[in-house]
Parts: structure tokens; sequence; C-alpha cells
């Protein structure tokens, strides 16, 4: 990790403020982001844990406004990217921007990366649409982003196609096409998924190289509290579409004061303790077109009061870069 939130007096070059993504279906209004707030500092890395459906996701591919229309839709928030909104940029502006100044590195490259077309095509196209360079140095420029993320003999492997490389190159240069227009924000959304482990603390040792030496913010979403643990400054844990807790990583791991925080936690497994079976958190998140009256994880919560079940807690402020949502708190 490098400095903590408190530490960190970096400017603020992403803040986001009561982003709400919604989505019409049949059996109603899907609430999938509802009120997101948080801000991400040049050089920061801001993790996002949750369980699947949890809202991780969709708040990402809003960030990139890649929310397809119909049936989803921004309804209401602020994404202010050095100060300007990007909900109100119209999508030939917003395609300017993507790619350029904000990037995405998706969980599976076999769905990012077209099978039809070279690994040069594909890392060229954003730096020919982005960067003001004569066409005879595109090429040099994708060897040189090959490089950054450790593509052997980039010369030769620039004409391969996807299906020619190993799920590890694949992510890789994924990664390269995210970073090939040195973005200011780079977003992580599960990229280590489907690499082993060897792998994969490869590729993570990869982007913190490349954040350090580029100084960008990063988002990293993930299931794994131990890329937390070695990737994130901060993070950021959501439930049913909102931030139910927020924190420096050690204050997160040291005093989770969320209920659903300490849940996800004691999921991890230890080594150093044996148990018949491993703890999981009873009953399942809930629909998000038919949300309860209170705090949408009382159902499954040992420390349900009545208050919980009829008013969604408020934010409580357990330090100065500490908050959970949790009545016990009041």
């Amino acid at each position: 990790m490098t400095t903590s939130a408190t530490e960190n007096t970096a400017p603020v070059v992403l803040k986001v403020d009561g982003l709400k993504t919604y989505f019409e279906t049949r059996w109603g209004t899907v609430k999938a982001v509802d009120g997101v707030t948080f801000d991400l500092r040049r050089g920061e890395t801001l993790g996002i844990v949750g369980e699947s459906g949890s809202g991780k996701s969709v708040t990402m591919l809003s960030l990139m406004r890649l929310i397809p229309e119909p049936p989803g839709r921004i309804v209401d928030g602020q994404i202010l990217l050095e100060g300007q909104d990007l909900v109100q940029l119209s999508d030939k502006e917003m395609s300017q921007i993507r790619g350029s100044q904000i990037a995405l590195i998706i969980q599976d490259p076999m769905t990012s990366l077209n099978p039809v077309f070279s690994i040069g095509n594909q890392v060229g196209e954003a730096i020919k649409i982005h960067q003001d360079i004569p066409k005879s140095t595109v090429l040099q420029q994708v060897l040189n982003v090959l490089r950054k993320v450790n593509i052997p003999a980039a010369e030769t492997r620039v004409r391969d196609y996807p299906h020619q490389m190993s799920g590890g190159m694949r992510q890789r240069v994924v990664g390269a096409i995210g970073i090939s227009c040195e973005p200011i924000v780079l977003i992580a959304d599960e990229p280590t998924t489907s690499l082993d482990v060897t792998i994969q603390a490869q590729y993570l040792k990869l982007l913190k190289e490349l954040q350090e030496a580029s100084d960008i913010g990063l988002i990293f979403i993930t299931h794994d509290f131990g890329i937390v643990a070695k990737m994130c400054d901060r993070v950021a844990v959501m439930y049913a579409g909102r931030i139910v807790e927020m924190g420096d990583v050690r204050d997160i791991f040291n005093n989770p004061s969320h209920p659903y925080t300490e849940a996800l936690l004691s999921s991890v497994p230890k080594l150093e303790e044996d148990v018949e079976r491993l703890y999981s958190i009873e009953g399942q998140p809930p629909t998000l077109h038919d949300l309860p009256q209170g705090c949408p994880f009382a159902p499954r919560c040992q420390y349900v009061m009545d208050k919980c079940q009829e008013t969604y807690p408020l934010r409580f402020d357990v330090s100065d870069s500490h908050y959970a949502a949790c009545w016990r708190l009041e």
C-alpha cells in the first residue's frame, strides 16, 4: 500500500456524488446504484467489495457512461472528473473522454478482445482515436505500451490474435489498452478472476508498478480481501446498491463497523484456524426491485433491531476517514 487516505494530500481527480442508476424491468424499477458517493485522489487505489449483485460493476459502468439505455439510465447524481460532470456530456463528448482520461479493464479479456483483429490493431485503435500522433508512429507506440505490461517479444506478439495468447497474456493486453492513452483514472473490474495464483500475483504487481509510474487513480473491484489488503489504500463496501462502509484499509480490517463488513471478513478462511465448517453469511441479498423499507441487510443481520427494519440507517463517522451506515453506531 502507498499512503493512507488520511495522509494522502494529492488532488481529487474523481468525485462521485449521489449517483443513482436504475433499470426499468417488467418486475419494476431495479435500483442497481442508489446514491453512491466517494472520491478518488491521484495516485490512490480505492477498493470496492461486496457480493455479486451489490452494484459494484454497474457503478463502474455508470462512471464510463456505458449503461445500456434502455433499460438503464443514470437518474441522479454527479460524476466529476477533474471538475467536469460526465453525466452532462453528450455521447460524442463522452467518447472523447472514455479511454483517454478514464479507462476500464473488464473482468474477462475474451469478451473484450475482438477475435478477428490482431493485438496490434486493438491496442492501436485507442491511440489512433485519442492521441494526435502521425500514423507512422502508432506501431512504435503500441510496442512501447506492450512492453510496459511485460509482453515478451512484443515485435512478434503484436501480430498475434487473442486465441494465440494465454489467459495471463490476454489480460495484460487488456491492461495495455487501458493505459495506452495514459488516463488519469483507471478502473479494474475484477481483472484477476480468470488468472491462476502465480499469474495473478504478477499482474497485481504490474498494476501497482504502472500506477506508481504514472500516478493514476486506480479503482479496483474485487471479491478478494487478500487483494484489497495488498493493493488498496481505502476500501468501500457495497450492499444493495449503496456504500454501507468506507475507510482506510487498516481501519476496515481492524475495526469493521457494519455487520455486513464484519460478516464478509469472517467469511475469509484463516490458515491458523482448524474448523469443521467455514463461516458463511446466512440468507440472500434482497431483490433490487423490491427493497425493504429499512436496512436491506436487516434480514441477514445478527444485530438487527426494530429500528433497522423501519428506517434506512444514517451514515455515522467511526473516525475522520472511516464511516458506516448502521444504527448500532448511533
